[in-house]
């Protein structure tokens, strides 16, 4: 799952995004709430960090912003030197929670499962496909034959095809949701990482398989 982190301190940002990263969301940095509110409209993440502070329009404008659009996007406000009255007008605004720093890293990814629980967009810890399982906490997959880590991209593609199984993803859009909107990376990296993943369910001995839709995309489909 891809969360989005708007925040104005960069070394604050760099942290919370290594953070997320090591417990395998993906994530995308923007310092200002109008950028923030341009991505948020994407539809590409499973849900937001926003600074009550940020330059252009603060987060609880941006979630205030998204719910009168009738995004339901989960929306977590980071704040800090700011008064109770603001956080409390953050979470009247639509935000669904609220977490002042200076906080442990633990409570933060506990705070985010907890959001993600009570979203539409909750992932459950095993998702199933077939033969095919994806432990969403031990970060595996596996199946009757064995069990197979991953790594932290090949962990997110596979999370995308099992949350739309039978649905045709394009290599681009596989690009923008796990390595985000301003990634470095070449296109040949989603390949890299599909070929990987079908080694490894082709040694699982799993049902399903990852086939390539010429022109279009790829499919996780029953085989």
């Amino acid at each position: 799952m891809r969360l989005l982190i708007a925040e104005s301190d960069a070394a604050f940002a760099h942290t919370l995004k290594t953070t997320l990263e090591r417990q395998k969301y993906g994530a995308d940095v923007v310092s200002d709430g109008g950028d923030a509110l341009d991505y948020a409209r994407t539809d590409g993440y499973g849900g937001l960090l926003l600074a009550l502070t940020l330059p252009g329009m603060g987060g609880a404008e941006v979630a205030a912003a998204l719910r009168r659009e009738g995004r339901r996007i989960p929306v977590m406000l980071l704040g800090g030197s700011e008064p109770l009255e603001a956080r409390v007008a953050g979470l009247d605004a639509g935000a669904d929670d609220c977490l002042v720093r200076p906080f442990a890293s633990t409570e933060l990814l506990a705070r985010i499962r907890a959001m993600l629980r009570r979203s539409s967009v909750y992932v459950p810890d095993v998702l199933t496909v077939g033969s095919l399982s994806l432990d969403t906490s031990a970060y595996r997959m596996f199946t009757p034959s064995g069990a197979a880590p991953l790594n932290n991209k090949e962990f997110q593609v596979l999370e995308l095809f099992m949350r739309s199984p039978h649905s045709v993803l394009s290599a681009q859009q596989l690009m923008e949701r796990v390595w985000g909107w301003d990634a470095r990376a070449e296109i040949n990296v989603v390949w890299t990482n599909i070929a990987s993943l079908r080694r490894k369910l082709t040694a699982l001995k799993a049902d399903v398989s990852i086939r390539l839709v010429r022109g279009v995309g790829y499919v996780l489909e029953s085989t």
